[in-house]
């Protein structure tokens, strides 16, 4: 995913405000998924919600007003109710600005874990990432 940094992406420094580097990330992820074939709405209406449980990251190099950034996004990690995505940001010239892993569970609509169901484990597998 590319994507163009804003002012308003930005604090009083003209650098990216830490917290936004997590809104890119699920953005990312949310185009993985779709790219999967799984829409998180549709996932929701069957009752799969997905929740981040843990989510680390590592600022390498800062990201400015009017860089363009390329966010990649990967599974690392599988199982019946967890997904672990690695993420990485570079900047325009390929240096790594951003990395970070969150994993996600799988719960129902109380927030109890539950299976995400064959067919989103299969097409999610580390083994069929692009």
């Amino acid at each position: 995913m590319q994507k163009t940094i804003f002012y308003h992406d930005t604090d009083c420094g003209n650098v990216v405000y830490y917290g936004n580097y997590l809104k890119y990330f699920e953005e990312a992820r949310t185009l993985y998924m779709a790219q999967k074939g799984f829409s998180v709405p549709a996932l929701m209406q069957e009752g799969k919600f997905f929740v981040v449980a843990r989510q680390e990251v590592e600022y390498k190099y800062p990201v400015r007003y009017g860089d363009v950034i390329t966010v990649d996004t990967k599974v690392v990690e599988i199982s019946d109710i967890k997904i672990v995505f690695a993420n990485t940001i570079t900047n325009q010239n390929g240096r790594l600005c951003t990395k970070g892993k969150t994993t996600l569970v799988c719960v129902d609509k109380n927030g109890v874990p539950t299976s995400m169901g064959a067919s989103v484990k299969a097409a999610m597998s580390p083994a069929l990432a692009l």
